[in-house]
């Protein structure tokens, strides 16, 4: 390879890949040579004309994974278009919002299905493959919520740490078969799921007020972190929670 993190060849799935962290993360695989499988439930063809102007090539997979129904074929597919798969980033998710005493039922396993169980089960998908070929990358968008608390988001909460634990439980497991399982936990940025909070005057003061660089992220700067994880500069990073937070958690 040219440099530790040339991903010229590498065949890199992304979920939720149509905006957002999702969207930066694909564009900064691509940008490191990485051929990119958006997955999710709308349309791509924004990420997709952002990613092959890199000069790599694009496979959209329709797909909701609020069930893991689709895993398998997830998986199949981007072989048979690709031949290969190297990196699977587990970046889908949903929130839902609401006092913990009123917290529902419904909204408490639509998130964890979502967040969590599909996360897992297509880790555990792509993992059958990436221990045959003996090296793969998984990466999964844990929150500062794997940290935190958090308000009025129990399910997210839960599932994002949820989602800490089983990036360190995989690693154990994987680590000396030549898989690598690791974590960004971004912290405030502009996406969909944000928007009701930086709409929110005194919420949106609050956050800033915490955050040492006194501003929102971008979901582009998430990607110096995936590209770092995906390529052979982490080879010896396993089980690790990065955070990407504008230096939240120091504070």
């Amino acid at each position: 390879m040219a440099h530790p993190f040339d991903l010229s060849g590498r065949t890199a799935i992304v979920t939720g890949a149509n905006t957002g962290i999702g969207q930066g993360i694909a564009i900064a695989l691509a940008q490191a040579g990485a051929s990119i499988v958006g997955v999710g439930r709308s349309s791509m063809e924004e990420t997709e004309a952002l990613v092959t102007k890199k000069g790599v090539r694009f496979h959209a997979i329709k797909a909701d994974l609020g069930t893991i129904a689709p895993v398998q074929d997830i998986v199949a597919e981007t072989i048979s278009v690709f031949g290969s798969l190297d990196i699977l980033v587990n970046n889908a998710g949903i929130i839902r919002r609401a006092d913990a005493i009123n917290f529902t039922e419904e909204d408490w396993d639509a998130v964890l299905n979502t967040n969590l169980k599909t996360a897992f089960f297509l880790s555990q998908a792509a993992g059958r493959r990436m221990l045959e070929m003996g090296s793969g990358k998984i990466i999964n968008i844990a929150s500062l919520l794997s940290f935190q608390g958090g308000i009025r988001i129990p399910s997210y909460t839960a599932s994002k740490s949820g989602l800490a634990g089983i990036t360190r439980l995989f690693a154990c497991e994987w680590a000396g078969r030549g898989v690598n399982v690791n974590a960004i936990a971004p912290g405030y940025f502009s996406t969909n799921n944000t928007t009701a909070l930086r709409e929110d005057p005194d919420r949106n003061a609050a956050i800033l007020a915490r955050i040492p660089a006194g501003r929102w992220g971008k979901p582009s700067e998430l990607g110096g972190a995936a590209v770092f994880l995906a390529s052979a500069a982490s080879d010896y990073v396993h089980g690790t929670v990065i955070p990407v937070d504008g230096g939240w958690l120091a504070r």
